[in-house]
């Protein structure tokens, strides 16, 4: 059966770009940026974050965004208070009076964070952080700089207590035609508990359900399958050199989605508060995006194309056929297919993106460290396009998984923008 993938690619590039679209629709224009700093230590926090969660303790992506989210949360909440509160605070707007040090109220409410997630990493985090105190000036508002950080911190740190984190990682193991079963190598089975992790705003991690993947029986079905057998396979004729680099970037662990978002502060000069405000709403988002999409999981538990099409005998579908040695480009992930964790990831970022700055056609680039290789687009609809399209590339999930990820973290990102951390004024 021939696959209609150009068709197909565009009718997503569509969808995409509306969604994008109708997202901006609602947004309010974001405060002006001027007067960027030298040196952004909310830059150099991300960065310590990123040491921290990755580098060192390599949480997988759905436990970085839960912690990058209590980490830039807590920073904005900072920032905003120093600033005057010219937005509605995450959490809680410490005590202030616009005289503090925001760099010291940066660094301090990043560090306590880090300090109660990681607290196995105490020295090196301690020197860091006493390291950076000490290019601050000494007197009174570098201490009062502290004691909002600190305020920040213990508010995010106490609302993140008992919030089910780490608790059930493994889904629930199918044997029927369309249920889950680790796929090896890895034969990974984890993550189970972010379905049901307590929301960061959205009302509950099942607020954006969707009807589910297609029937096994049914056209789309088939042809969700059919593109992914042809095109993700590892031994692919169809699948060019540049989908193959597109598949093996967005699938890097250490998530590109970082440095775009640092890239884009310094191309767009955002000063220190829009900074804080932009870190916040792309790693909250993120991080409810994540949980919403992991409840999709629980609750669907959809094979993955590898099962998919080597039991295609299964399936009842006259339209599908089996291949008992097919393989994916890429490794598979431990859990369901649908819906796509990396849909909702980045479907929420880009919106959250596009939102922010209000417009989609930003120019922006980011390096893997996996490939070697740097990707640049011209907006944030071609890049989310382009991530649903290497997911089906790298042959780890349904088009259809992708396409209904990116429509919840468009969801959870328009929720965000619309219901918190708004202009006062």
């Amino acid at each position: 059966m021939t696959i209609d993938r150009k068709r197909g690619w565009k009718v997503l590039a569509v969808v995409a770009s509306a969604a994008l679209t109708w997202a901006l629709a609602t947004a309010a224009p974001s405060a002006s940026a001027e007067e960027a700093p030298a040196t952004n230590s909310v830059v150099t926090w991300n960065l310590n974050a990123q040491t921290a969660i990755w580098d060192v303790a390599l949480q997988n992506p759905w436990v970085q965004a839960r912690s990058f989210a209590m980490v830039q949360g807590a920073v904005f909440d900072a920032v905003n208070a120093i600033a005057g509160r010219p937005y509605e605070a995450y959490l809680v707007a410490p005590t202030a009076n616009g005289t503090e040090s925001s760099d010291a109220a940066v660094g301090t409410a990043a560090y306590r964070v880090l300090l109660s997630l990681f607290p196995a990493q105490a020295d090196r985090l301690t020197e860091q952080y006493n390291q950076f105190l000490a290019t601050i000036a000494e007197g009174t508002a570098k201490t009062r700089g502290v004691a909002v950080g600190e305020e920040a911190a213990a508010a995010m740190i106490a609302a993140r207590q008992n919030d089910g984190a780490f608790g059930n990682e493994a889904f629930p193991i199918g044997t029927e035609p369309g249920q889950w079963r680790p796929v090896p190598p890895t034969n990974g089975n984890a993550g189970e508990w972010v379905s049901r992790l307590r929301p960061f705003f959205i009302p509950s991690p099942s607020t954006y359900r969707t009807a589910g993947p297609p029937a096994l029986t049914s056209r789309q079905y088939a042809r969700d399958v059919n593109e992914v057998k042809a095109i993700g396979a590892l031994n692919s004729t169809t699948r060019t050199a540049d989908q193959t680099d597109a598949a093996r970037w967005w699938h890097d662990r250490r998530l590109t989605q970082w440095e775009i978002n640092r890239n884009l502060i310094a191309s767009q000069r955002l000063n220190l508060l829009q900074s804080a405000r932009l870190l916040a709403l792309v790693n909250l988002a993120a991080a409810d995006a994540t949980t919403a999409c992991f409840n999709e999981k629980a609750h669907w538990t959809f094979w993955r194309p590898y099962h998919a099409i080597r039991l295609a005998d299964t399936d009842g579908n006259p339209e599908t056929e089996p291949d008992v040695n097919w393989a994916p480009v890429l490794i598979t992930p431990g859990s369901p297919d649908y819906t796509s964790g990396h849909g909702c990831y980045s479907g929420s970022t880009m919106t959250l993106l596009a939102l922010f700055f209000g417009r989609d056609t930003i120019r922006f680039s980011a390096t893997s460290r996996d490939t070697g290789t740097t990707r640049s687009y011209g907006s944030f609809s071609q890049a989310l396009t382009e991530l649903i399209n290497a997911r089906v590339w790298g042959g780890i999930h349904f088009r259809t998984a992708d396409v209904q990820g990116a429509r919840i973290g468009v969801q959870v990102s328009t929720y965000l923008w619309t219901h918190r951390m708004r202009p006062r004024r």
